[in-house]
């Protein structure tokens, strides 16, 4: 591990000098590859498959992990995306002027060497690399186990394009062995390796990372996601939003959790949307007002309901005096990941997206926008909960953090 931090580190010098034309040519030349090994990369990732299987790995999980000629298009088509995007490195971010003479630029840069630690979905190996790249930074993989020979080949692609390109092939690392004891080492052990962490994956992992790390670390615990049904919220756009908040992919962190409904309009909204969210094959956990006046047969929902993320067709409803308790009730429950309110009435969405405490609030859209390619950002690291740098999706330009140069003419300070 130190020998791959201290090669990390080195790589990491070294692409302060790469120019963004050369990283783009190791892009294209990666994206290549995928391509015209895509037969190779399939065949890689069904030994990941039939492992997870004969070791009864639940069917979430496979699905996570499956690759197919369709996912690798998609994975080049990031690559594409990030490709297309002005170097995030060196860009002066603002400047002025002192009155002793002095110029003041805040320039941007990159993080380092970032330690990426995740679960299951081999198409992150791709972005993350592709994405740390281009911002400058060396990175050091972790995924797991289970998609050990996808990640393999995924990672050997790519630093065969930077070797192609003559640069420095450990921009790109994966710690191949699947003694768990490494990542605790990674997290506890190398601080002077490793600038940043970065966690992917199930609650265990995240909090395990978030527990244990003596360096900075970029994630979220859970996605307890909320959608408020205003009293002037559109019926139609309700039911439309709501199914997809909650169904589209129960699996992914901005998946809608909790569903608030204003008392005011429960006589007009309740029964349609829930009706569409059981249609869909969602079960529903309501409070003991919804149950009243929903004449379906749900379950009544605990206290812990609200603080559960249930990664699953299951929702929890409870009705809610106005936008300021769905706002109190998401501050005190959520997870600061994402939260939407339907409503016509502005002044109203303008207090509950000013309030709520998300690293991404919306109005009158779904919870699972909450994704960098969504976001334009061609691909993610990941959602950041922080409420410090960086917040929300992980893009280009949140890899990169800033200096400030100073520019005089012999100024002395008195």
């Amino acid at each position: 591990m130190n020998k791959i931090g201290a090669r990390a580190k080195i790589a990491s010098n070294n692409i302060s000098n790469i120019s963004n034309v050369k990283k783009n040519l190791v892009l294209k030349k990666f994206k290549k590859y995928l391509t015209i090994n895509s037969k190779l990369i399939l065949r890689e990732n069904e030994k990941d498959i039939t492992n997870a299987k004969i070791k009864k790995i639940n069917s979430n999980m496979i699905d996570r992990l499956a690759l197919s000629k369709e996912k690798i298009f998609q994975i080049t088509k990031s690559i594409e995306e990030i490709i297309k995007f002005k170097d995030p490195v060196g860009k002066i971010l603002s400047s002025w002027d002192r009155p002793n003479g002095l110029i003041i630029n805040k320039v941007s840069i990159p993080l380092g060497v970032m330690g990426v630690i995740y679960e299951s979905r081999p198409n992150v190996t791709s972005d993350i690399s592709a994405l740390c790249f281009k911002a400058g930074n060396a990175v050091i993989l972790r995924g797991g186990s289970e998609a050990l020979h996808s990640n393999k080949i995924l990672v050997y692609l790519f630093r065969k394009a930077l070797i192609s390109e003559k640069c420095n092939k450990n921009c790109v690392q994966l710690v191949e062995s699947k003694d768990k004891h490494n990542v605790d080492y990674l997290l506890s052990k190398m601080q002077k390796y490793v600038d940043v962490i970065v966690a992917r994956g199930g609650k265990n992992l995240i909090k395990k990372v978030q527990t244990k790390s003596k360096i900075p670390t970029i994630g979220h615990l859970e996605g307890i996601c909320h959608v408020y049904i205003d009293k002037k919220a559109d019926l139609d756009m309700s039911i439309k939003i709501v199914k997809n908040a909650k169904m589209r992919n129960v699996n992914i962190c901005g998946a809608a959790e909790t569903l608030l409904i204003d008392k005011a309009c429960l006589k007009t909204h309740c029964s349609p949307i829930l009706n569409s969210l059981l249609k869909s094959g969602c079960s529903i956990i309501g409070d003991k007002i919804i149950k009243k006046e929903f004449s379906k047969k749900i379950k009544i929902a605990k206290v812990k309901d609200w603080s559960t993320e249930y990664l699953s067709p299951t929702i929890s409803v409870k009705s809610v005096n106005g936008v300021n308790a769905a706002i109190e009730h998401i501050n005190k429950y959520g997870t600061c990941h994402t939260d939407s309110i339907i409503t016509k009435n502005k002044k109203v969405a303008k207090k509950f997206l000013t309030n709520v405490k998300s690293s991404i609030a919306v109005h009158n859209a779904s919870t699972q926008f909450a994704d960098g390619g969504e976001f334009g950002f061609g691909a993610e690291v990941g959602i950041s909960t922080n409420k410090i740098h960086p917040r929300g999706p992980v893009g280009l330009e949140q890899l990169t953090t800033y200096k400030y140069v100073v520019k005089g003419n012999g100024q002395i300070r008195k």
